[in-house]
């Protein structure tokens, strides 16, 4: 069997992903990192998980999204293991038209 090609994934596009599939499940369910991965590139998607946690932790801190942790929020700062992801209640209601992303 042939090995999937690589891709290339931008940051906004993994960016844009966490939020369109967090805003879908929003407010009764939350998002697992894999799903967001598969939505990404369902050949390689465990590739991507640690990209897909640097992305919602830039997210969280910006105040776009709550991480949790057997359904409760974490901080971004230190949590571990098992995570899903929601949209934060702000995110709602911030007045702004611009997604704020991390700088390069």
């Amino acid at each position: 069997m042939p090995k999937p090609r690589k891709i290339r994934i931008s940051d906004e596009a993994v960016f844009e992903t966490i939020l369109q599939l967090c805003a879908a499940s929003w407010p009764d369910e939350t998002v697992r990192p894999e799903d967001i991965a598969m939505t990404l590139y369902e050949p390689e998607w465990q590739a991507l998980t640690k990209r897909i946690r640097l992305a919602v932790k830039q997210l969280a801190e910006a105040g776009h999204v709550q991480i949790l942790r057997k359904g409760k929020p974490v901080s971004p700062d230190d949590f571990k293991g098992v995570y899903r992801v929601q949209l934060s209640d702000s995110f709602w209601h911030d007045t702004s038209d611009e997604l704020i992303t991390p700088a390069e």
